[in-house]
């Protein structure tokens, strides 16, 4: 529960977590032979670093392991400092490695530690919700961690990397996407620290500095989505939800009117998808909003969230440990309170089926 500056109160659900191992050592410990003894890159292996350092002040565990890596710690000051509610975690890992089993066994290395340490131990396990994350390039290896987790009550979302060597919408993704649909799991894209044999940032390679990528790098989504748009993902699975967890939802806006503005005469080269681009957005995408997104505290900034229903899609996420990590007072002061609410706590409640307690509601 948040005070704001206006003095009304409200619960805080925070939608992007990122938690690591404390060390490579411990990474190692959770995978088995023949990938124990495996060259795998460090989980800091950026192509870009921050100029000021990549995580906040004062969020290394004990024994200066990793950022992100000590459930009491990053507890602490979610919970007890920030005003979190419950937290959705997100395992950052290695990207796309070139042995497709390789990245497998460290997927569900990161799954099986995010569900013993976080989810089933600890003082603020009942606060945590969990992302499993899977490999795309591997879609039987894929469907067993789906398979494996779907029932832990704590798991609530599918991660995968948003450096896809192939667009989403592609058929041979649609496996993965119909098991996450069916287990009733969202599907989460989200940026990768180590990013191994991924594609460059930009379609036209790699950008000189950490500030040209950290702007553009999150809008690789828009690839995603129109690809989805226009193969039929949505149309083929309506109970399918997709996250995009870097944010850019800034970009939703012009880019669905220019969707709908060449889809509305095409419509017939895509039978399996006959309804216009934007009426596929509603319940099926949603954005994790940060301090890097939007227009700021502006007059406007209440009817901009409102364009092509942004405030239905959009959910509060602070990037804890990272260097940007925010509290939710990074919102405009001119957004309504409906507006905030949503972004606060109730899309991610409604999307993830979260119970906020009654007590720390206002209806």
């Amino acid at each position: 529960m948040i005070t704001l500056s206006d003095g009304t109160s409200m619960p805080v659900i925070d939608g992007s977590v990122h938690i690591f191992f404390a060390s490579n050592d411990d990474m190692r410990g959770f995978l088995r032979e023949p990938y124990k003894s495996r060259g795998i890159p460090d989980a800091e292996l950026d192509w870009y670093g921050a100029p000021g350092g990549e995580y906040a002040e004062g969020t290394r565990g004990p024994s200066r392991g990793y950022p992100g890596s000590d459930p009491d710690v990053v507890g602490e000051q979610l919970f007890e400092t920030r005003g979190v509610d419950v937290a959705i975690l997100h395992p950052m890992t290695r990207g796309i490695l070139p042995d497709r089993h390789l990245t497998t066994a460290m997927l569900s290395a990161h799954n099986e530690m995010m569900v013993g340490r976080w989810l089933d131990s600890g003082a603020y396990a009942s606060r945590y919700r969990g992302t499993i994350r899977v490999n795309p390039e591997d879609t039987p290896g894929a469907l067993r961690e789906i398979r494996r987790w779907a029932d832990h009550p704590g798991v609530v979302q599918v991660g995968v990397p948003l450096q896809s060597r192939e667009l989403y919408g592609k058929p041979q993704f649609w496996p993965l996407w119909e098991a996450a649909a069916e287990a009733g799991l969202p599907v989460a894209a989200h940026i990768e620290t180590g990013e191994s044999i991924a594609f460059p940032p930009t379609p036209s390679g790699h950008t000189r500095t950490y500030e040209q990528y950290l702007g553009f790098m999150s809008l690789n989504y828009v690839y995603h989505l129109m690809n989805m748009i226009a193969e039929g993902v949505f149309e083929r699975l309506p109970r399918l939800r997709f996250v995009w967890a870097d944010g850019a939802a800034d970009l939703l806006t012009p880019f669905t009117w220019r969707m709908d503005t060449f889809g509305r005469p095409h419509l017939e080269q895509t039978p399996w998808a006959p309804r216009m681009p934007s009426d596929y957005l509603p319940g099926h995408v949603f954005f994790v909003h940060g301090s890097l997104d939007g227009p700021g505290d502006t007059e406007w900034a209440s009817e901009w969230l409102g364009f092509t229903g942004k405030e239905d899609m959009v959910m509060f996420g602070s990037s804890y440990p990272h260097w940007h990590c925010a509290n939710v007072d990074v919102l405009p002061s001119t957004l309504t309170t409906q507006q905030r609410e949503k972004i606060c706590w109730r899309n991610a409640a409604q999307l993830y089926g979260i119970d906020v307690p009654a007590g720390l509601v206002s209806e």
